[in-house]
């Protein structure tokens, strides 16, 4: 039998396969190739310099998944003008994905799991990020941007780079809201906090402007605020609100009065013990009081924050130790239906001195921090687009969107278009939705550049932007002192946190002083017991390290 006739047809089916195979692999199918058909390196062999745009190289479709470790984020990339440019613009599709219910349990979850997404943002305080990095699940940005991309080292700040860098040499993390000394020097001006003190300003004008810096002038003014408003749109008042209780305590009572009351983090080059400062517990104990004279409601110790922004929005506050920035929604809403029901910052708690409070301001850790995933789908894209997000390009298109659709150069500047500045102004909410701009997408977003760009305050904001400023303060030294989870420190610190975060109700809820006392003299004990000295002196040293890497970066 003559088997030439199957030799010849089997290498002409081998030929055939080849050249199928050839032009697949040239047809931009791969994304990492889509460059082959022009002749061209792979775009991640591409080499560039730091005057390089990286993302220009491959703009073929790419869809990223990138976590948010916040369970309010209620936002969708491609249904706004804004990302859907973006998209456009770098091929880059992001398919963000937020935790149904409790962030950490999400956190420690995935990190079991050893996969995370792509993109991973969250708090750089977040013990998550520690774990991370040691567990080596996120990439070193440094060594990303030294094989695909220097422009990286043209777009992020030497001084936030060298802060985030850790004891391996490498940088894992980019902040977000961050302001280095630097930045404090060039646009002090312009920096303002988000530290309030709120009171519903008809109710706060119908009182008198009563002075609620004292314990004194502080209880009377919620006493009487509940006597004259015993309901709102027939439910409760709830005369004074704060954020949602945690395992390790309330912010509301912790850092923001202890701000308010103008408590110094250091004295002398050493840490010093914001909790035990008389001042503090003085107005612990008022707080106490309240309780005691039925001025804090039950609703405080249980809701979280959407059930906190939905009382908000129906101004059953009559005060409130809060964010301006996490109301603009709920304040909308108010001034929509009633211009004088809006919340508006005033003085509240003070010290005996009456000193002024001292506000964080953007500190150089920023408020989050985006890390990319060992598993990453393409390395080289990923920097590319973070370094896009990063730099001055990219923050103006998430702050403007397009041109011609939610901005224009008008007399000579940027500027929103009137209509985008109106919907702006009166419906976050579906600005967000149908625009996307003015940092809606916030993951990046340098609050440097954001006051030069924006538009003037406008009511019902401004008063509260404009009441913080002067009296917010860099505290960025006193960022990051907290030991690792893992350590024999970050255990204690961890216990301790978590101890405060039960006795904290208790104080509150306390039958007498004399209760708070035996409360108060047990918890500080308890936590000595805990390993408090030796954690202090692991914070101090690295308190010291920090001043060290500030003075280092302002040279």
């Amino acid at each position: 039998m003559n088997k030439k006739p199957k030799v010849k047809n089997l290498l002409m089916f081998m030929i055939a396969a080849v050249m199928v195979i050839t032009t697949a692999c040239s047809s931009g199918g791969n994304s990492k190739n889509s460059n082959n058909e022009t002749g061209k390196a792979p775009a991640e062999d591409v080499k560039l310099t730091q005057d390089d745009k990286g993302w220009e190289v491959d703009k073929s479709p790419i869809t990223f998944d990138w976590y948010i470790n916040f369970s309010w984020f209620p936002n969708k990339w491609g249904v706004d003008a804004t990302s859907k440019y973006i998209t456009e613009k770098t091929g880059v599709n992001v398919n963000f994905i937020v935790p149904a219910g409790n962030e950490a349990e999400k956190m420690n979850t995935m990190i079991a799991s050893g996969s995370l997404p792509d993109f991973i943002t969250l708090g750089w305080y977040e013990e998550a990020v520690k774990k991370m990095i040691e567990g080596g699940l996120v990439l070193p940005l440094n060594e990303l941007a030294d094989q695909y991309d220097p422009y990286f080292y043209k777009v992020t700040d030497p001084a936030k780079l060298s802060w985030y860098k850790q004891e391996d040499g490498n940088v894992y993390g980019y902040p977000n809201s961050s302001s280095s000394p630097k930045d404090y020097e060039k646009f002090g001006d312009n920096i303002v906090s988000t530290q309030t003190f709120l009171v519903r300003k008809d109710m706060y004008e119908a009182l008198g402007k009563p002075d609620m810096r004292t314990p004194e002038g502080f209880l009377k003014a919620l006493e009487d605020a509940k006597k004259m408003y015993p309901d709102v749109n027939g439910q409760p008042l709830i005369p004074l609100g704060m954020y949602d209780f945690s395992d390790t305590g309330n912010a509301s009572l912790q850092h923001y009065i202890q701000n308010f009351l103008a408590i110094p983090y250091a004295k002398d080059g050493q840490l010093y013990d914001r909790d035990t400062d008389p001042e503090y517990v003085k107005w612990l104990k008022t707080m106490r009081q309240a309780n005691e004279n039925g001025l804090l409601s039950k609703d405080i110790f249980i809701d979280k924050r959407p059930q906190m922004e939905e009382k908000i929005a129906q101004g059953r506050y009559f005060a409130m130790l809060y964010a301006r920035s996490d109301l603009a929604n709920q304040q909308n809403a108010l001034y929509a239906n009633d211009p004088n029901s809006i919340y508006i910052a005033v003085d509240g708690p003070a010290n005996a001195n009456l000193d002024q409070p001292t506000l964080a301001g953007p500190s150089i850790s920023g408020w989050t921090v985006t890390l990319i995933s060992k598993n990453v789908k393409d390395k080289a894209r990923a920097i590319r687009f973070l370094d896009y997000m990063i730099s001055e390009e990219g923050q103006h298109d998430t702050f403007f969107g397009k041109q011609g659709v939610t901005w224009d150069n008008i007399d000579g500047k940027d500027q929103f278009l009137p209509e985008t500045l109106d919907l702006l102004n009166s419906d976050r909410g579906a600005f967000d939705k149908q625009l996307g701009a003015s940092h809606t997408f916030w993951m990046m977003m340098d609050t440097n550049l954001t006051p030069i760009w924006s538009p003037p305050a406008v009511e019902p904001f401004k008063q509260l932007e404009d009441w913080t400023r002067g009296k917010s303060v860099s505290l960025s030294e006193f960022d990051q002192l907290n030991p690792t989870g893992t350590s024999e420190e970050g255990i204690m610190n961890t216990k301790i946190g978590q101890e405060f975060g039960k006795v904290l109700p208790k104080l509150l809820l306390a039958k007498s002083d004399a209760e708070f006392d035996k409360l108060w003299d047990e918890h500080l004990a308890k936590r000595e017991a805990l390993g408090f000295s030796k954690v202090q002196t692991f914070k101090q040293k690295q308190y010291e390290i920090n001043v060290a890497k500030l003075e280092e970066a302002t040279k």
